[in-house]
């Protein structure tokens, strides 16, 4: 089991068809999320804005604009997902990339580190602060600057896949791949950035089904890992 990780939530997770910001599906990720808290982790938390606003998805509006109100987005998500973990009795501080201090504190890696090792859940707003730049990336970067022993991105697929599962019954799952077998094959287990940021400072990563996370809470092998090991 891992002392201290970061683990990525898309937007989509918080959502659902009839309302953007789901505030029953939040109260259910706040439930998953406490379990690794209660299972004496250290949790970090980026939540993306898939469900508010996604940048790259624009097309004729000016990119780095569009990726600032995706910012903002996950700092929607963040507030919303700490009222329901304090609701559940778990401490928990929200920390922006971009100053917004009526709202949350301003991230620093110390400040990040100190606040885990007190058994507080942080919650990572406005993903790296850049443009251009993906909450998966921003995920791979926050894990580094903490020094988590494993990167938990939460899908909505249990595991990564050669092929989409939903449109190609006859693609294989994957229990263990390496950095270049994601690269080389271009796997869509995360974006490139994040996958290289990972491969540089060999930092491993656990692709698997947000309803799974209490068996990644108990230790058990689930999902799909990503490391530099060869099989």
């Amino acid at each position: 089991m891992y002392k201290r990780v970061l683990l990525k939530i898309s937007g989509e997770a918080l959502s659902s068809a009839e309302r953007p910001v789901c505030f029953e599906k939040i109260e259910q990720t706040a439930a998953d999320v406490k379990k690794l808290h209660d299972a004496g982790m250290q949790v970090g938390i980026v939540t993306g804005g898939g469900n508010i606003m996604r940048g790259r998805d624009t097309v004729a509006q000016d990119r780095s604009r569009m990726d600032n109100m995706g910012m903002l987005a996950t700092a929607i998500n963040a507030l919303a997902l700490q009222d329901c973990l304090i609701r559940l009795g778990v401490p928990t501080v929200v920390m922006s990339a971009v100053a917004m201090h009526r709202f949350c504190e301003e991230f620093t890696a110390r400040g990040a580190v100190e606040a885990l090792e007190a058994g507080k859940v942080v919650l990572f707003a406005a993903g790296s602060g850049c443009p251009y730049f993906s909450t998966d990336t921003a995920s791979a970067l926050r894990a580094l600057e903490i020094k988590a022993d494993a990167l938990l991105l939460a899908k909505n697929v249990d595991a990564v896949y050669s092929a989409d599962p939903k449109k190609d019954p006859q693609a294989k799952k994957y229990d263990h791949l390496t950095y270049e077998k994601v690269l080389n094959d271009n796997l869509q287990a995360t974006d490139l950035t994040a996958i290289t940021l990972c491969r540089e400072q060999n930092l491993p990563i656990l692709v698997f089904a947000l309803k799974e996370i209490e068996r990644v809470a108990r230790g058990e092998a689930v999902g799909t890992r990503i490391d530099a090991n060869h099989a």
